[in-house]
């Protein structure tokens, strides 16, 4: 039996938001002007992750828009209804946060054999030895690990600060607190999609070396 616990609600309602939102934002979209405040809003926040994505990738952003900018979309919207009293953001779960660098995890592989083909995206596993398979392997699933719990520890960390500073002052910063709980949560989701940004376009690079290389450069 599948227990139901708060962080599974908490994520259901992001998720039903985000559905509901980008059901009525692509209502009614038009190719010619005049065009409504929402579809010019829906267009900058698509523009805005297609040219971040862009300067990860050097390359066409369109393939990593749809995972990465759900990725973002998530992680944003979680964080913002941290605001609305009772509301606590499934990302501090770290039930959540594995999850989330597992789809990463499956999403690596997935990009790689779509631009490489299945023999050249596992063949750099084995170089420049086949005596390297258990170590790629092995940092592949710590590449994971250290995903979740750096998304878990900042999102924990910023929670218990909040607290401590509101139990200290609670009549004087609670309300900047808020606003400094949402930017500080809008900083994780940009890092967390930037890093599985970074991680799938490596993936899909056919030199390993010399995309590490340019994704160091970028961070």
């Amino acid at each position: 039996m599948i227990a139901i616990n708060d962080t599974i609600v908490f994520t259901w309602i992001a998720m039903i938001l985000l559905v509901s939102l980008a059901w009525y934002s692509t209502r009614n979209l038009s190719a010619t002007h005049p065009v409504s405040q929402r579809q010019i809003f829906l267009e900058t926040v698509i523009n805005y992750m297609k040219s971040e994505i862009s300067e990860i990738a050097r390359r066409n952003p369109e393939p990593y828009l749809p995972f990465s900018g759900t990725l973002f979309l998530f992680l944003s919207m979680s964080s913002l209804l941290g605001i609305v009293p009772g509301y606590r953001s499934p990302t501090s779960s770290l039930s959540t946060t594995a999850a989330l660098a597992i789809c990463v995890f499956f999403a690596i592989p997935f990009y790689g054999i779509m631009h490489q083909g299945f023999s050249n995206y596992f063949r750099r596993y084995v170089q420049p030895t086949v005596l390297m398979l258990p170590f790629n392997i092995i940092g592949e699933v710590s590449r994971t690990i250290a995903l979740a719990l750096r998304l878990f520890g900042n999102m924990m960390s910023q929670t218990l600060l909040i607290a401590v500073i509101v139990s200290i002052v609670p009549l004087f910063l609670p309300v900047a607190m808020d606003f400094f709980g949402l930017l500080i949560g809008q900083i994780q989701a940009y890092i967390f999609a930037v890093l599985a940004t970074v991680y799938i376009v490596s993936a899909s690079t056919t030199s390993r070396k010399e995309d590490e290389n340019q994704t160091e450069g970028e961070l």
